[in-house]
């Protein structure tokens, strides 16, 4: 039963009570089920504006995610080798690697453009000189191991 069927129900039964329409209790009465009728529209009107919305909002999310397909290619692979599988942790983000600095032994990630063309860049946290060993090509763990 939807609201605005209960509350035609309330009335219903105000109206068996026959309650004269001058009498205070049956203003109050009406005076309530006025209200509670408004309030039963009201919540109607948000219903179905939340399932429009709804709606709307699954076909911008499919709209947006054909975007991010034509923008950002598939990204089930992280590089051209095809050796690495969907837990492969290389494809967290391809313009960062986390490392450890042996120094203060923090976790930080450094951006593949900050590395100097000697493969050094200093520790944010404590100064000490980090030296990477960049190879060009693919630096996949995947087929890091298998060199």
């Amino acid at each position: 039963m939807t609201s605005s069927e209960k509350v035609a129900y309330l009335r219903g039964l105000m109206e068996g009570l026959d309650l004269k329409e001058d009498d205070k209790y049956a203003k109050l009465f009406n005076a309530v089920i006025d209200t509670l009728d408004e309030l039963a529209s009201d919540v109607a009107d948000i219903s179905e504006d939340y399932v429009d919305l709804t709606e709307y909002v699954e076909e911008l999310d499919e709209d947006l995610g054909f975007v991010e397909d034509m923008v950002y290619g598939d990204d089930d692979e992280c590089c051209d080798c095809d050796c690495c599988d969907d837990d492969c942790e290389c494809c967290d983000d391809d313009d960062f690697i986390e490392v450890e600095c042996p120094a203060c032994g923090e976790q930080i990630c450094i951006d593949f453009d900050a590395i100097d063309e000697e493969g050094q860049v200093e520790c944010p946290n404590c100064g000490e000189l980090l030296e990477f060993d960049i190879e060009e090509g693919c630096d996949c763990d995947c087929c890091q191991e298998e060199e």
